[in-house]
């Protein structure tokens, strides 16, 4: 008995939701991918990969496509609500409940936290514009008017500072981002660079309208989503930890500062 081709688990189901309905316009307009693909001008492969879900195209590419194949708009209202998002890996659903939160509390200790890098930073973390759009994107949150955007504290290794990603006029912009961030909604402090709590790895713990906690923990091989009562507790008590003994809002943007000016300028 023949066996079914299994999908890759590691292709979006929303990006093979988008690219069959893709086909479906292009079947009904009589092309074939390579003929749409002239139209561009882009491979018939390309159009390929994206009718198979192998591939994101960017939001201009689709308006261009539902113009081309008369979809009245529909490829680009699918594009913002199954392609978008699809540039986070599969396992990742943090993004959602990032939106709800009322408060996030932060620990990074390698690189800046994700809604603090600037587009730069993250470009050189990541080597993919669309994933980089996806983490920027997500920082639209911050500057929310309905509901009000969510507190946030957020702790850094003090080492963050000093890793370079990028180049210096990377590392400058984002220091410098850093600092500017600061407000009565969002704190930054440092965490000296010896041993503490944190050492494990990253993490987040985000506090839901309703007051119950999700945290968010990084490990090497992925990120992991969990509400369990013991590890949000132990996460909590870690972040209490960390802050007891990190510099102050103050002492940290002093510090920034010097580090900016000394290796970064």
């Amino acid at each position: 008995m023949a066996r079914k081709p299994q999908r890759d688990p590691a292709t979006s189901p929303s990006l093979i939701a988008f690219g069959n309905q893709v086909r479906f316009y292009r079947e009904r307009m009589g092309l074939s991918q390579d003929r749409l693909g002239e139209r561009f001008p882009v491979s018939g492969s390309y159009i390929g990969q994206i009718e198979g879900g192998k591939t994101r195209c960017t939001l201009d590419f689709a308006k261009q496509l539902d113009g081309i194949v008369s979809a009245d708009g529909c490829l680009v209202r699918l594009w913002k609500d199954l392609v978008q998002d699809a540039a986070y890996p599969v396992w990742f659903d943090w993004p959602p409940i990032e939106r709800d939160v009322s408060m996030l509390q932060a620990f990074h200790l390698s690189v800046v936290y994700g809604l603090l890098q600037t587009p730069a930073y993250a470009m050189a973390l990541l080597k993919d514009e669309a994933a980089t759009q996806a983490r920027i994107g997500r920082q639209s949150i911050l500057t929310r008017d309905d509901p009000p955007p969510p507190t946030i504290s957020v702790l850094l290794d003090e080492s963050v500072l000093r890793r370079e990603i990028g180049c210096p006029q990377v590392m400058r912009e984002q220091l410098e981002h850093l600092i500017a961030s600061q407000s009565k909604r969002l704190s930054i402090q440092l965490v000296s660079e010896k041993v503490h709590d944190g050492l494990s790895g990253s993490f987040v713990l985000a506090t839901m309208p309703d007051r119950s906690e999700v945290a968010y923990v990084e490990t090497a091989l992925r990120g992991m989503t969990m509400a369990g009562v013991r590890d949000v507790a132990k996460l909590s008590d870690a972040l209490v930890s960390l802050r007891a003994s990190a510099y102050s809002v103050r002492e940290s943007t002093d510090l920034i500062r010097k580090v900016v000016e000394e290796r970064w300028t």
